[in-house]
């Protein structure tokens, strides 16, 4: 069954935690920068909060859809849309919008809104499923509490549209990486017992990061 992120969510925030895609997107997120040591941080799509509670910012607030995600989260913790962020413009130096947005249709409105928040010289870090694991065959799951396994909707935004999209949006991008399925995720193949798909999807790239400058 297809199920839309904000039901899949609900599903899986008692279970959610660590996986093959988040784990190599922090790594690619810690890489990329820009620090938050000290800074005013604003996590759009925080999910549980695991990385902004964890961040050592001088403020972080989590915005995300599922009240469910966000029951399991500790600190500053609002309900949102990334499509109308309920936050004044110019108010953070470093917003975040990780693994979420490709859960939105349009590109432009979800820009709009993360730039507008951030602070002038400031910065914005996307991050998503890379298109080329969609056009592999792989697509984004989650199990319901009788084992059933259900896709998530999700919308394939290329490198090209992020960069149009932002750019419209007044942000210049800064640096970009792409993560490939390697020896840093070996480990939750091994976990799972699937070391015959870890060889099959060895290089594949799953997961596309981007960092701009407001």
């Amino acid at each position: 069954m297809l199920l839309s992120a904000r039901e899949a969510y609900r599903l899986w925030a008692p279970t959610y935690g660590e996986n093959a895609v988040t784990f190599l997107e922090n790594q690619l997120v810690t890489a990329l920068g820009p620090p938050v040591a000290g800074r005013h941080l604003l996590d759009v799509g925080c999910g549980t909060g695991m990385r902004s509670g964890a961040a050592d910012a001088a403020v972080a607030v989590g915005l995300d859809l599922s009240a469910e995600m966000l029951g399991r989260a500790t600190g500053a913790r609002v309900v949102a849309d990334v499509g109308a962020l309920p936050v004044a413009k110019a108010t953070f130096d470093v917003v975040w919008c990780r693994l979420m947005i490709g859960y939105v249709r349009d590109l432009g409105p979800a820009y709009a809104e993360l730039a507008r928040v951030c602070r002038p010289r400031g910065a914005v870090v996307v991050t998503d499923f890379h298109p080329d694991a969609v056009a592999a065959g792989h697509r984004q799951t989650v199990r319901d509490p009788d084992g059933g396994r259900h896709e998530i909707k999700h919308h394939v935004h290329t490198p090209a549209a992020h960069l149009t999209a932002a750019t419209r949006a007044g942000l210049r991008l800064a640096r970009h990486q792409h993560g490939a399925v390697g020896p840093a995720v070996e480990s939750f193949y091994v976990d799972a017992g699937r070391t015959d798909l870890y060889r099959e999807h060895l290089g594949l790239r799953i997961v596309l990061a981007l960092a701009w400058t407001r």
